[in-house]
């Protein structure tokens, strides 16, 4: 199949989560299995184009409802994705996407402009296939920055040479939905009937998300629980009710790890390599971890390591919560070490610098560091995972590779992948808890700890076993093959109906 990827993300080019990896690993593993995989993405700043090859002349971007009407002109860029064939088109457009951040900055979190930018872009990537003369069996687009594509494709190039292309619309983290002021309706070029006919319209506003869900021809998320999950109230952040309405159409599908990067055996970037049947190595990641944190070299205490956002999606409120957050309590009672890498909202990164100077046992980096990370899954005996909802999740996967026993809400991808410990049989890969308290929170870190003090042999077997488990690109790869033949077919069902 011809696949055209619109993303706003894709490492190594840009990042800033899950997306940018999982839409690169995806287009590897689909070119490896023989499609002919393209991506588009938009030139930022931070990608230096004298890097790139250039494509000749000037791409013309029809922003109104008519052929002509305030057209748009950018320059394209060319590159690959390293160690693959997936050809990667850049959208240069200097106003819209050379600024300091993707999609806002600190003092401007959200750019007002955003409806047009990713209008432009998502409009974009249909003239980037006519000037390639390559129309593309699906179109693959992600998040709220891609969904305009099936939304262009479904109402403007339905008839265009587009006219046997399908959709899917991949839903990687359904907090963030692309709502603004309805406004910016006519940036879409699009008749107004649309605006309530496409399915933008979200309590008197847009929702770009919403119109993408609406337009597509097949839906996915990261994750098999994650798919039942946003179609419930409580997960479905509004939502939910489109989603039960298009669940014939909806699929989970896992994220898979980048085993090239992610490997005890062959890591460069932690201090000792191992495996699953020579573990020694593991011993000395854990003594270069304790001193990077500055805290006791000791091998005999369990070591409990976390690297995340520090926002409420990731449970910070609970744990670090200042009065309520049970963070305080663990390291008070319980003999155990902690550190933490991560950075966001301000009031966290205040409580951890608080926590790391009142408690000898706890300690914490603002921030992040890529090799850092390596490190703390490597020297971990634990790996915290609180998160409120976790749509897929890597690091439990990371984790699981690394025998660092994920400990984590069972929500999302953590009920996915990490199989709970069971104390009579010594079973299981992690700890997992159903609510998410304070209380929940320091009952399983605790039961983790004794485990660790009074089941030493459970923790062995749980770490080999951990170690074996593989989440394979490939795997992933070919379940959106399948996908991808299904909304090919629906169209056709479509099409003989029209007939």
């Amino acid at each position: 199949m011809k696949i055209l990827m619109v993303s706003s993300e894709a490492t190594p080019f840009v990042k800033s989560g899950g997306l940018g990896d999982a839409v690169t690993a995806l287009s590897r593993s689909l070119s490896r299995a023989g499609h002919d995989v393209k991506l588009v993405l938009p030139r930022y700043s931070n990608i230096d184009k004298s890097k790139l090859e250039v494509i000749e002349g000037p791409l013309g971007v029809r922003m109104g409802k008519k052929v002509g009407e305030a057209e748009e002109w950018a320059s394209v860029y060319k590159s690959y994705l390293p160690g693959s064939a997936v050809e990667v088109y850049f959208i240069d457009h200097e106003r819209f996407f050379c600024r300091e951040g993707l999609y806002g900055t600190q003092s401007e979190p959200d750019y007002n402009d955003n409806p047009k930018r990713f209008a432009f872009f998502c409009r974009s990537a249909f003239q980037l296939c006519r000037r390639l003369s390559w129309i593309p069996d699906v179109i693959h687009a992600h998040d709220w920055q891609g969904a305009l594509a099936p939304v262009f494709l479904k109402h403007d190039e339905a008839r265009s040479s587009f006219a046997k292309t399908a959709s899917v619309l991949s839903i990687h983290n359904l907090g963030y939905q692309g709502v603004y002021d309805k406004g910016n309706f006519d940036c879409f070029g699009l008749p107004w009937e649309l605006f309530h006919g496409a399915g933008f319209e979200f309590y008197d506003k847009i929702n770009i998300l919403k119109a993408g869900i609406s337009s597509a021809g097949c839906l996915s998320t990261v994750s098999p629980t994650y798919a039942r999950e946003v179609q419930t109230p409580d997960s479905g952040f509004g939502l939910d009710g489109l989603l039960r309405f298009r669940s014939a159409d909806l699929v989970g599908i896992l994220n898979g790890v980048d085993l090239d990067e992610w490997d005890p055996e062959t890591d460069l970037r932690i201090s000792a390599r191992y495996s699953s049947s020579n573990m020694a190595g593991k011993e000395k990641c854990k003594a270069t971890l304790q001193k990077e944190f500055g805290l006791e070299a000791s091998p005999r205490r369990p070591l409990i390591g976390m690297i995340c956002r520090l926002t409420d999606q990731k449970g910070v409120g609970e744990l670090f919560g200042p009065l309520y957050g049970s963070a305080f309590r663990i390291c008070q009672d319980m003999d155990l070490q902690f550190a933490v890498l991560g950075s966001g909202e301000k009031w966290c990164e205040d409580e951890l610098r608080s926590l790391s100077a009142k408690l000898p046992n706890f300690s914490a980096k603002i921030g992040f560091d890529e090799k850092l990370a390596h490190l703390i899954e490597a020297g971990s005996d634990f790996f915290l995972m609180p998160s409120r909802y976790e749509p897929c999740g890597l690091n439990q996967m990371y984790s699981l590779r690394y025998g660092t026993l994920p400990i984590v809400h069972r929500t999302g991808g953590l009920a996915d992948t990490v199989e709970n410990y069971n104390q009579d049989s010594g079973t299981g890969t992690g700890f997992a808890f159903d609510n998410l308290t304070p209380r929940a929170i320091y009952d399983t870190v605790g039961w983790a700890v004794w485990a660790w003090y009074n089941r030493g042999e459970h923790i062995r077997a749980m770490r080999e076993r951990a170690m074996e488990k593989r989440f394979s690109w490939d795997h992933s790869a070919a379940e959106y093959a399948k996908l991808y033949e299904r909304a090919i077919s629906r169209l056709g069902q479509v099409e003989s109906h029209v007939d």
